[in-house]
């Protein structure tokens, strides 16, 4: 099972299978260099999300010329409904050293361990900010405006979540992303 790979802390090796996995998928699709979404077109698509589950989508933020950075793609696990929007924690603002632990942690919370359709996360801001074990999402912890998500949601199933945690689909627009990780870090102190 897939599991096992990020829990005993073969991050580089599960890093590489993601890698070689898109390059695979790139190599079909003449514009996924350009978009991930492209190359992930095939996958189950959503227009409602659940709580708990994994996502993919294009956004555009509100704000995209105040921000000093944002992810045009996020990948986020959805937290629950938000004024306007939805609260989700986008694994991307975390180097994958540090996604890996906070997803260990998150795995502690699932509604089940059969890791198929029915299998979600139960969580919300109260359960993630109540426990130290999860110490790693106050950098991934977003507000999300409805009206500027840009395409349907792409549902990441449960036996995937850490093939996609992995996959070089940030898309950070006006930062590297070794500049949001610094940031991410810094917060965590």
């Amino acid at each position: 099972m897939l599991l096992k790979g990020v829990r005993q802390g073969q991050i580089p090796a599960r890093t590489q299978a993601a890698r070689d996995w898109y390059r695979d998928k790139a190599r079909n699709v003449r514009s996924a260099a350009a978009y991930p979404s492209n190359m992930l077109s095939d996958m189950d698509t959503k227009k409602r999300v659940l709580i708990g589950r994994m996502y993919h989508f294009k956004y555009d933020p509100k704000g995209s010329k105040t921000l000093p950075y944002y992810d045009a793609f996020p990948l986020i696990f959805m937290v629950g409904p938000a004024a306007g929007g939805f609260y989700g924690i986008n694994l991307h603002y975390l180097p994958p050293q540090l996604r890996a632990r906070l997803m260990d942690a998150l795995y502690d919370v699932t509604n089940n361990t059969k890791y198929d359709e029915s299998t979600k996360l139960k969580i919300s801001y109260d359960v993630l900010n109540s426990a130290s074990k999860f110490k790693f999402f106050k950098p991934t912890f977003k507000h999300y405006l409805s009206s500027q998500v840009k395409s349907d949601f792409i549902e990441i199933n449960s036996t995937e979540w850490d093939t996609a945690l992995f996959l070089p689909t940030e898309r950070f627009q006006k930062a590297r992303k070794s500049k949001v990780f610094a940031d991410s870090r810094r917060m965590l102190k």
